[in-house]
């Protein structure tokens, strides 16, 4: 072949030399992520759906016997103080069991269509005991009766007070105007309100079992273990048994431990211990058994004509205020532990007038404090993963039968209070912790939101914390005007943690940085369900929160 003029190709360069690529691990910090869910997984029944018969009934008076320990709680704290003795100690408890039955059927019914045990409130102790100081056993005839005489009259001015209180409730439900204030809120709201809910009551946890810890320790302990671990780590032995101790390993741990308790004080464990050590340790220190009826049915103005006073009904209002507080969000808890979508704002409005239609029944039947949302028995929702509506029906028939035959009801309410207050560690350590999960549905990473968020939670809980202190060392709160019933209004919100939460909550998130932080704030979630219109509300807001079909029609349209 002949030469030819084209140049030769370019060289062509080696490859590099293949460098060595290290073994890369996961990137720090990756692992699963776990999207927003509006609703538990692990709930074995929600709102309408119901377990069978018999385990309704198990479930039902487990849920008596929860609401009654901060029943009797209650009664120990003000019936003394009003001057009574063990037997009018036992007819209130047979008042505020009555009275819970009553009002937890109408909203269970008509109000909120929640699982929620409606109970006699701590909030009224400060009203209630101010009260109590001004009247004293010198200013009734001198006679043996004079201590008896005293609290009729306390019970009697009480229950005034009371019946006008809670027309407050009445307006602000019935108008609309607690409905319309529900529209405000958010994730960002909830999250530290809820969270409070739980943590604002960690006096009636932990103290409480510490002044009997012999036994309720080992009740604390047990709860845990028997709920927990024995479904974990025996399930393999047979399918039942994860199914019968998560649900009803307390109604077990409670017979035990109250079997304990009274061995102890028969074998004379507490003969030789302070007045006070008997009366939390001994099964036979409340004297209840000897003191209640047998028979005795709760009836209008069993104490008397009620007495009105205008400052009393005026101090009486902070408490009936602190209740709607506080039980707006136990509310939001209960609908995450029942498996609902968040309660619309027409829905917590109605609630709140029919909670102040109940506070009005229970001034004309003799009860001393009004009542609001159980938290212990939300906390019990999630901790049997029952959040059915029949249950919390069913139990509204426990508590009028053993309001009405007092004795069968005095033997359960002589279960020690630490046992109570074992059980109340751990429920209100899930209502708790229900608070921190409403924060999924922010923006976790706003500084606006952790700044909101974590001064509601401090102030929440430290506010009211000052003012028990001062109210415990010096026997009255910070407020010490001239004008009584402001003291008792002043005394009565700042003690409530729920209360300064919500407060403190709703007027930063609605204040601070609003306008662009709609999608941070969690609004794009939250705002349909507390929407009523259609079209803007969600659907499923019918479905959990609708009237019964019976009652439908005869309820004004606004209330739908």
């Amino acid at each position: 072949m002949g030469e030819t003029n084209q140049p030769p190709p370019p060289p062509v360069a080696a490859p590099p030399p293949m460098a060595m690529q290290p073994m890369m691990g996961p990137p720090v910090g990756a692992g699963a992520i776990h999207p927003p869910h509006e609703q538990f997984h692990h709930l074995a029944y929600c709102v309408h759906s119901n377990p069978s018969w018999v385990q309704v009934a198990a479930l039902a008076f487990l849920h008596y016997l929860v609401m009654l320990g901060s029943t009797v709680m209650l009664a120990s704290a003000i019936v003394p103080a009003m001057g009574g003795g063990p037997g009018d100690k036992a007819r209130v408890i047979q008042s505020f069991l009555f009275m819970s039955g009553i009002n937890t059927l109408l909203q269970t019914l008509i109000g909120t269509r929640l699982p929620t045990i409606m109970n006699a409130s701590f909030a009224f102790v400060v009203p209630v005991l101010s009260i109590a100081r001004d009247f004293d056993a010198n200013d009734f005839p001198s006679n043996h009766q004079r201590h008896l005489q005293r609290f009729v009259h306390t019970m009697r001015t009480t229950q005034g007070a009371l019946i006008v209180a809670s027309i407050l409730n009445m307006i602000l439900g019935f108008s609309t105007v607690w409905g319309q204030y529900a529209k405000k809120f958010s994730p960002v709201i909830m999250t530290p309100v809820v969270c409070v809910v739980g943590l604002g009551l960690f006096e009636l946890g932990f103290p409480q079992v510490g002044k009997c810890v012999e036994i309720g320790l080992p009740m604390l302990i047990l709860a845990v273990v028997v709920q927990q671990y024995v479904p974990h780590y025996f399930r393999h032995i047979h399918e039942r048994i994860t199914f019968l101790f998560e649900r009803y390993s307390l109604l077990l741990c409670i017979g035990i431990v109250w079997a304990f308790a009274a061995i102890l004080t028969v074998a004379g464990a507490y003969n030789h211990v302070s007045l006070k050590t008997q009366q939390h340790c001994r099964t036979d220190r409340s004297f209840l058994m000897s003191s209640a009826p047998w028979i005795k049915i709760p009836y209008p103005f069993q104490w008397g004509t009620p007495i009105f006073t205008a400052g009393h009904s005026f101090g009486m209002m902070g408490a009936v205020l602190v209740s709607a507080f506080e039980s707006t969000g136990a509310h939001f808890a209960t609908a995450r532990l029942a498996g609902a979508t968040p309660p619309p704002g027409h829905v917590l409005s109605r609630s709140v007038g029919l909670q102040g239609i109940g506070m009005f029944l229970e001034g004309i039947f003799g009860a001393p404090a009004g009542s609001s949302v159980s938290v212990e028995n939300i906390g019990l929702l999630g901790l049997t993963k029952v959040g059915s509506r029949r249950v919390i029906q069913i139990s509204t028939g426990f508590m009028i039968f053993f309001s009405i035959f007092g004795k069968f009801g005095a033997f359960f309410a002589s279960i020690p209070l630490p046992i109570f207050a074992a059980i109340y560690c751990i429920l209100f350590g899930i209502v708790a912790a229900v608070g921190v999960s409403f924060m999924q549905f922010a923006n976790k990473n706003s500084m606006r939101n952790i700044y909101i968020i974590g001064l509601s939670l401090f102030l929440g809980i430290s506010i009211p914390q000052y003012f028990n202190e001062y109210t415990a060392s010096s026997g009255r709160g910070p407020s010490r005007t001239n004008a009584g019933w402001f003291n008792d209004i002043i005394n009565t919100v700042f003690a409530s943690g729920p209360t300064v939460a919500l407060i403190v909550a709703s007027v930063l998130d609605n204040t601070l940085e609003v306008r662009g932080n709609e999608s941070d704030r969690g609004l794009s979630w939250f705002t349909p369900f507390l929407r009523r219109r259609k079209g803007f509300s969600d659907p499923r807001n019918e479905e959990f929160y609708s009237f019964p079909i019976r009652v439908h029609d005869i309820i004004p349209s606004r209330f739908h």
